[in-house]
C-alpha cells in the first residue's frame, strides 16, 4: 500500500495508481531515464488530471506536490533555453509570448474571451476581466504578479460567461511567461 500522499478520509480523491504512474514517468523524465512512457515537461505537469476515486489521494496534497514539480521542470527548461538561446533569446521568446497575452487582455471588457451559451455556465466575465486587467498591469508596468497568484485565481461561475478552457489556456501562457523571466 502506497503512502506517498495522505488519502481522503471521506469521499473521493485522486486515483492512487494514476498518480503513482505519473510520478514515475516524471521521475524518469527528470533524471533522463529512457523508460519514460511519455514526454513530461512543465506544461504537461500543469495540465495533468487524474480520475477521482473513493479513498484516493487527497487532492490538495497532490496538487501542492505537482506545483513544486512543475517549478523544478520549468527551472530546468529555462536553464536549457538559456544555454541554447542565451539571455537575449529567452527574453525575446518571453516578450513575444507576453505580447500575445497582452493583445488578448487589452480587448474590450466583456469581449476578451469567447462566451458560452446563455444557458451554460462559464467563468464570470467581471472576475476574468478584473484579473486580465491585473495581467495587463504586470505586462505593461511591471506590477508584481506571481505564478502562485495565477495558479490560485478563482473565478465565480456565470451563465453566459467566458469559456473556461480558453481562459485557462491564457492563464497557462501567463505562468509560462512568468517562469521564463523568473530569476534563478
Amino acid at each position: 500500500m502506497s503512502t506517498t500522499f495522505p488519502r481522503v478520509r471521506r469521499g473521493r480523491g485522486y486515483d492512487i495508481d494514476e498518480v503513482e504512474d505519473f510520478l514515475e514517468d516524471a521521475r524518469r523524465a527528470y533524471t533522463g531515464d529512457p523508460g519514460s512512457s511519455q514526454v513530461v515537461d512543465a506544461t504537461y505537469i500543469r495540465q495533468v488530471g487524474f480520475t477521482m476515486r473513493r479513498g484516493g489521494y487527497a487532492p490538495a496534497a497532490v496538487d501542492a506536490a505537482l506545483e513544486r514539480l512543475e517549478d523544478a521542470f520549468a527551472a530546468r527548461e529555462r536553464d536549457r533555453a538559456l544555454t541554447q538561446l542565451g539571455d537575449a533569446g529567452v527574453y525575446q521568446q518571453a516578450r513575444s509570448d507576453a505580447q500575445v497575452i497582452l493583445d488578448r487582455c487589452t480587448r474590450a471588457r466583456g469581449r476578451r474571451f469567447r462566451r458560452v451559451g446563455i444557458l451554460t455556465g462559464g467563468y464570470s466575465v467581471r472576475d476574468v476581466d478584473l484579473f486580465a486587467d491585473r495581467i495587463t498591469r504586470y505586462l505593461q508596468n511591471g506590477e508584481p504578479l506571481t505564478v502562485e497568484e495565477v495558479r490560485g485565481v478563482l473565478f465565480a461561475r456565470q451563465r453566459g460567461g467566458y469559456q473556461e478552457t480558453q481562459v485557462d489556456v491564457v492563464l497557462d501562457a501567463v505562468v509560462d511567461v512568468l517562469q521564463k523571466v523568473a530569476q534563478p
